[in-house]
């Protein structure tokens, strides 16, 4: 690293008159800072102690966590140097982490350092129920930092599926950080942070910044396609579940540092909403197999209601070409395929010809990526919905396993 990138990196990381990273203290001050009197930040901010998630876990928070209203997804290219730079960089990430998702009071700064932080939330660091999920992509382990060996075993590059339209630009990645807040302002003040501790060690690849609606009128939030979206996710609250079907380790045959972390699947899809919205709702109900208006399987009155395939076996009511068919079958040997949906919607404007751009920002995690998520992909293809979206960007990734004290920090198992 030259001597500005690394003045950059390790300014930011120290944050002014904290203290100068050097070396495997690197993290020092932005840990003081992760560790700044929650219970004295929760007594000053009344309530504020009920919206934190905690941080400390065996496994990362917004991954089960019930999903938040706004999001910003981050991939990064990873330009620290070697190992070394690699491991200050991982723990810093989580210092910064710990501190935001805590909520707080920044430490004092001198006349002529810069804050530690950005400001843009005020004096008080609100938690906001903001959770950060930080995940490793398969061009990590390209032999730069000597991870060759220790990659998941099922890590690699998102393939482009049948229907795909994918732009290099927006997919892949180094490192994945999902950032998920009640507000989009401290979505935003938390992204900046890590950005500024960050400086010369990442760089930003893509982003995509994403939003869930209220339940109109109740139940699951809904889509820009006006349906529901994510009403068959499995029980996160069943632990043997998540066991089976989100999890992974040494018992799905990962290496022993993989254990409590999980599949993280992006991908973002374009909605073509303006030639959706000239189809009829019959039409579109039988696209999806659900009602608009309620959510509610064709062969059901309530959202969730289970349809009856058995009892439909030629599609007469539920057409078996309908998406809720063909993603999930409902049949045994399918039941280890499910995966847990953590779904966003997009708008980005209009693109250049003056069109509407606006999606779905799609999120998934599974124990599996060949069993679970491609093997659904595969049998989705060539789907009456296909006419209506285009997947363009996304990537594979492995989400970390959790930190579990002040002592812990991400990927401290990889790397040591």
């Amino acid at each position: 690293m030259s001597e500005v990138r690394r003045r950059g990196f390790l300014w930011g990381a120290a944050a002014g008159t904290v203290g100068a990273v050097a070396g495997a203290s690197g993290a020092t001050a932005a840990a003081r800072a992760g560790d700044a009197g929650p219970g004295d930040a929760g007594k000053a901010a009344g309530g504020e102690a009920a919206a934190r998630v905690p941080f400390h876990g065996g496994h990362q928070a917004g991954i089960l966590t019930p999903p938040q209203r706004a999001t910003a997804f981050v991939a990064f290219d990873a330009t620290a140097e070697g190992r070394a730079e690699l491991t200050e960089l991982l723990r810093t990430l989580t210092a910064r982490c710990r501190f935001l998702t805590t909520g707080g009071t920044p430490d004092p700064v001198g006349i002529t350092a810069p804050p530690v932080d950005s400001g843009t939330l005020g004096p008080q660091v609100t938690a906001d129920r903001l959770t950060a999920t930080v995940g490793v992509g398969a061009s990590l382990f390209d032999g730069r930092y000597g991870l060759t060996d220790r990659k998941p075993r099922r890590l690699r590059a998102m393939p482009s599926f049948p229907d795909d339209d994918l732009d290099p630009d927006w997919c892949h990645g180094d490192l994945s950080l999902q950032l998920c807040a009640e507000n989009t302002d401290t979505v935003l003040h938390a992204l900046r942070d890590i950005a500024r501790h960050t400086r010369g060690a990442l760089q930003v690849r893509w982003r995509m910044d994403g939003f869930i609606s209220p339940p109109r009128p109740s139940g699951t939030p809904r889509n820009h396609m006006g349906f529901k979206d994510g009403t068959a996710n499995p029980d996160t609250g069943d632990a043997r579940l998540m066991d089976r079907l989100v999890w992974a380790g040494e018992h799905s045959g990962e290496p022993g540092w993989a254990s409590g972390g999980s599949y993280q699947v992006v991908r973002l899809i374009r909605m073509l909403v303006e030639f959706w919205d000239r189809v009829s709702i019959t039409e579109q109900e039988r696209m999806f197999g659900r009602g608009r208006e309620s959510g509610a399987p064709l062969d059901g009155r309530h959202e969730f209601d289970t349809p009856r395939f058995a009892q439909d076996p030629k599609g007469d009511i539920i057409p078996l070409d309908s998406h809720i068919r063909m993603a999930n079958p409902r049949t045994a040997h399918t039941d280890d395929q499910r995966i847990v949906r953590r779904a966003y919607n997009y708008d980005r404007g209009m693109d250049g010809n003056g069109n509407l751009d606006m999606g779905l920002l799609f999120c998934c995690y599974q124990q599996d990526l060949t069993r679970q998520f491609e093997t659904v992909q595969k049998r989705l293809a060539g789907e009456p919905l296909v006419d209506y979206i285009s997947p363009f960007g996304g990537g594979y990734f492995f989400a970390l396993p959790g930190v579990r004290d002040h002592a812990d920090w991400l990927g401290r198992a990889l790397l040591s």
